[in-house]
Formats: C-alpha cells, structure tokens, sequence
C-alpha cells in the first residue's frame, strides 16, 4: 500500500516538476526551470527529447526528494479549498435539510443558540468513541443543540439498527436520547434485536414498533442522508456540520468545542 503511494505520489511530482521547470513545448518558462536547465546541461532545452527531460527531473527528484512532499502537500491543500468552498455552498443551499430535518434526533437544547450536526452509524467505532464528547459538550454547553443524522454505512446490520431507530424516534421521541445512547454505547454489533430490546425496555409497544418499522418513509429518510452525505463529500463516520464548515472524524471535544465557538462567533456577526 505505502508502495503504491509513493510511486502516485512520485509519478504525480514528476509531472508537476516537469510542468514547473517548464519543458512544455521545449521551453523552459520558470526561473527554477533556467536554472537547472544550466546545472545538468549546456545543450539547449529545445533539442532534449522526452527522455532526457525525464532523466533530468528524475535525477531533481533523487536529489531533492522534499520536492515529492511539497507538492503533495500542496495538492492536497488546494482539493481540500476547493472542497470547502463547494460545501459552503451545498450548506447555503441545503440548510433545512441539514439542520432542521424532521427525521433526524435532537439532544441537548432543542431551541439552542448554535447546531452541530453529527452524521454517525451505531456500529462506527469511532462514533462510540465520539459519544462522551457529545455528552461532554452538551452538558458544558446550556446553547448547544446536537443534531444525530443517522447514516447507515456499515452494512445491513447496521441500517436494521438504524430502522428501529428511526421507528423509535417517531413514536416515543422524548426517549430518544436515552435509546440513541444505550444503542450507541452497547457492546457487541448493533442490529435489529438488540435495537427493539432496548425500544421495549424504554416501554414502546411492540407491535407498533414493528408496524412503523414497515413505514418507507425511513429508507427514503436514509436516501436523503446519503445524498447529502454525497455533496458534502462525507463518506466516513462521524462527520459533522458546525456553522458552514463540514468536519471529518473523530476529533476529540476540545477541537469540536474551537468549532463550536467559531460558529457562535460567525453567527453573532452576521447578526
């Protein structure tokens, strides 16, 4: 795997630093360009032929491999931009249906002052990992209110989970949060029995459950989340929205509580 990274990674410098030493068309365009055209040859860069632009770069690189990380690193800097940008405004554009949802959980203030919205999977590692982070910030923070988008990712056990859920969340949705956190800190893989045990325990009837299990409603619930999940670039659990930017993974409470208070900070000013 490290393997095939490095030989992306090289293959994608090489093309870069050719293009930066500027033998397009022959032509040295750059001042670096210039300058090692007069370190590795007196001929002209106009006569050298493809291969030995190749062996030129290629001897650059050798003996300046940082070049390799500069430029991935920049690469990665300007997709990571350009990502933000186009999130901010699939946010604009989608913010009903990233914050104010119907379908979707709510705990801590439910009339609170800033959102944070979690895109989680009962049986992500990490997302477990992440749930004393949220107990910690909505119990620290009397403003926040926490938005749980269920999305369903790890496969069929997983969206079974997530359907008594959604099940539960529309017939008893004042025992949401202790249902989400049973769920979501149980050990073992969370699925459709485990899920109805700990619905039957918080005192939902059964055949009701079992009957709103049925509702199409959530699996057209769960599309929505994934098209959504799709334009914010969110492929992996937990992924969060705070304010107008979109956070990727497990981060740790005091990251998200720096988000948080950048939001509140972003609100108050365009107020």
């Amino acid at each position: 795997m490290n393997k095939a990274i490095l030989f992306g990674t090289t293959g994608t410098a090489i093309a870069l630093a050719m293009l930066a030493f500027g033998f397009m068309a022959g032509r040295p365009e750059t001042a670096a360009a210039q300058t090692l055209a007069q370190a590795t040859s007196s001929t002209s860069p106009a006569n050298l032929d493809r291969a030995e632009i190749e062996t030129i770069v290629r001897d650059y690189l050798l003996k300046n491999p940082e070049v390799l990380l500069e430029a991935q690193q920049a690469l990665e800097d300007k997709q990571q931009e350009a990502q933000r940008v186009a999130s901010l405004d699939v946010i604009k554009g989608a913010k009903e249906d990233i914050f104010n949802s119907a379908h979707d959980g709510v705990v801590g203030n439910p009339n609170g002052k800033v959102t944070i919205v979690e895109f989680y999977d009962y049986n992500c590692g990490y997302c477990k990992r992440a749930q004393a982070d949220m107990q910690a910030l909505t119990e620290t923070d009397p403003e926040l209110r926490f938005v749980l988008k269920e999305f369903p990712i790890l496969g069929p056990d997983s969206q079974k989970a997530h359907v008594v859920s959604q099940a539960f969340l529309k017939l008893a949705p004042e025992k949401y949060e202790e249902f989400h956190n049973q769920l979501l800190g149980g050990q073992g893989r969370a699925g459709e029995e485990s899920a109805i045990k700990i619905a039957l325990a918080l005192g939902v009837d059964e055949a009701k459950l079992r009957e709103e299990m049925k509702n199409p409603a959530i699996m057209e619930n769960f599309s929505k989340t994934y098209d959504l999940a799709n334009k914010l670039a969110i492929t992996g659990t937990p992924s969060y929205v705070v304010g107008n930017e979109v956070v990727f993974g497990a981060l740790g409470k005091d990251v998200l509580a720096e988000k948080i208070k950048a939001a509140k900070t972003a609100s108050s000013a365009a107020n």
